[in-house]
């Protein structure tokens, strides 16, 4: 039973640890994405402007006074997130033509529209004058929705914008006062009064119900909707209050990412990710959001917003910029470390190649002066042919990179006397394929020199479906790690090295092989070491 027990929260324990590590694989996704979108935002914002554009043109066309009003609302329903000067403007015009029409509606959802671009842009003491100016209590039930909607709005930027727990808690209440009223117009049954009655639920401490509140609301929205970047922003935070981090990131990105498709410039989402990013020590990531979201609230002329993100960006830009000096000192160091190092392989190599040609020339000696016991023992005749062999392609290939690491050095000294260090990184940077592939031509060559029937032998360990061939004389990977093993290299490590893998493939190639072989898996390595005859050629 206790075994059971334990299995069971192993098992609960894997299930949780993976599905976190997929939400943080699709987080990075996502961000990724983030990022492409804000690198087109221009090409987003171009095209709310034709919007608008279009919109204007067809003012002339317009024949009656109302028609004129509603179409301005069209206008001020595009400019409302995206310039708040340009949406005043054509609310007060809407203002005019509502008193001109003597209707009392009209008016009335023109000054609601003009203290809630107030409240957007930072204008509280104005906003607060045309609240107090309109009776809540004397409003058709709509009016009276947007109003305390407004209000509610009012209440939640101005928290935001003193910043000061001694106020916040008296705009706090209120705000809820003004939830309660609203609430009270409205359809129990409709997304509106559910998406106020989670909110209600969070200011009374309870987290968990308004979080399936909101994700059921955020589900029926249609994508790239102001309406889905809004319900997205609301999950985010209620998932802020259970403490799920990772899905509030999520959230975060999904309202960012509508609010820049959009052109909204009133853009909570970026800002708040921006932060988030900074904590968790994403700094590029960080600067780059809060310089979008401040060029944002620059382009809508938000005093509100730019007084909260002049709070964070002086943070995030001196923690950006100390990074990148950091980034600057660690490359010098790194480049003095490379210079030291290629002189250290330079002679390295020299007293290897000096080392080599005497062993070279002792091993010669040696087999001429006992032929006769090399021809008795045919695996140490065996053994020293192949060093012989190697030997000089090492020693060439030793020749050819110290030429190689010559005209380097005189490279590099050379653009480090111009001052062409941008260069020097491009080219200290380029891939090494090309030697790569000369270096594996060559063993390949040399290989199959000595041992001509490896492949063919090497074939008859394996069934005979999966039997090799060579394609231009060439090993392939499996083929070229077996080949290292007959010359007596066993070490996984310098294989990988050699072929430029890690120890883990390594084994899983071995390890494929084997599953193909048809001879005992743990013999088989024994039995690669005695294929071939050697070509005395």
């Amino acid at each position: 039973m206790i075994d059971m027990k334990h299995t069971l929260c192993l098992l609960l324990f894997l299930i949780g640890y993976l599905s976190n590590l997929c939400a943080k694989n699709e987080n990075d996704s996502l961000l990724t994405a983030l990022d492409k979108v804000i690198s087109q935002r221009r090409t987003y914002t171009e095209k709310k402007e034709n919007t608008i554009k279009t919109l204007k043109l067809q003012k002339a066309e317009q024949k009656t006074l109302e028609d004129l009003y509603r179409l301005n609302s069209q206008i001020i329903y595009q400019y409302e997130t995206f310039v708040c000067d340009s949406a005043e403007r054509y609310i007060n015009e809407n203002i005019e033509i509502a008193r001109k029409l003597n209707n009392q509606v009209f008016l009335l959802e023109g000054q609601l529209k003009l203290a809630f671009v107030y409240s957007l842009s930072g204008l509280f003491v104005q906003a607060t004058d045309i609240l107090k100016s309109i009776r809540c209590e004397t409003l058709p039930d709509y009016l009276k929705a947007l109003y305390c909607w407004n209000s509610i709005r009012y209440y939640e930027n101005l928290i935001k914008y003193t910043a000061d727990t001694k106020f916040s808690k008296e705009y706090q209440i209120k705000k809820e006062l003004y939830r309660d009223t609203v609430m009270s117009v409205l359809y129990k049954q409709s997304d509106e009064y559910l998406k106020e009655e989670a909110f209600k639920l969070q200011s009374e401490g309870q987290y968990a119900e308004p979080v399936r509140i909101l994700i059921g609301i955020y589900n029926k929205q249609k994508t790239d909707t102001h309406a889905y970047a809004m319900a997205a922003m609301g999950v985010a935070r209620a998932q802020l209050l259970v403490g799920d981090t990772i899905q509030e990131e999520k959230y975060l990105i999904l309202a960012a990412m509508t609010d820049i498709k959009l052109a909204v410039k009133e853009n909570e989402a970026l800002l708040t990710l921006a932060v988030n990013l900074f904590r968790k020590g994403d700094i590029d990531r960080a600067y780059n959001y809060v310089k979008v979201a401040l060029d944002d609230a620059i382009y809508y002329n938000s005093r509100f917003r730019n007084t909260v993100i002049a709070r964070i960006h002086p943070i995030i830009e001196s923690t950006y910029l100390y990074k990148l000096e950091q980034q600057k000192r660690n490359l010098r160091f790194y480049f003095f470390l490379t210079s030291i190092f290629v002189v250290a392989l330079t002679i390295t190599l020299y007293f290897n190649y000096r080392q080599t040609k005497a062993v070279s020339k002792a091993k010669r000696h040696l087999k001429n002066m006992n032929g006769k016991l090399i021809a008795l023992n045919q695996t140490l005749d065996e053994a020293n042919l192949i060093k012989e062999r190697y030997i000089g392609y090492f020693m060439n290939q030793c020749a050819v990179y110290i030429n190689k690491l010559d005209d380097y050095r005189k490279n590099v000294n050379r653009k480090i006397k111009t001052g062409q260090i941008d260069d020097l990184y491009k080219s200290s940077s380029r891939p090494f394929e090309k030697e790569l592939e000369e270096l594996y031509f060559n063993f390949d060559k040399a290989f199959l020199n000595l041992y001509p029937n490896f492949v063919e032998e090497f074939n008859s360990l394996l069934i005979p479906e999966e039997h090799f061939k060579l394609d231009k004389n060439r090993l392939n990977t499996e083929l070229r790690i077996f080949a290292l093993i007959r010359l007596g290299i066993t070490d996984v490590g310098q294989i990988a090295v050699f072929l430029h893998y890690s120890v883990q493939t390594i084994y899983n190639y071995k390890s494929k092989i084997k599953r193909l072989s048809l001879i005992d898996s743990n013999l088989f390595e024994e039995e690669v070491r005695k294929l071939g005859s050697l070509s005395y050629k």
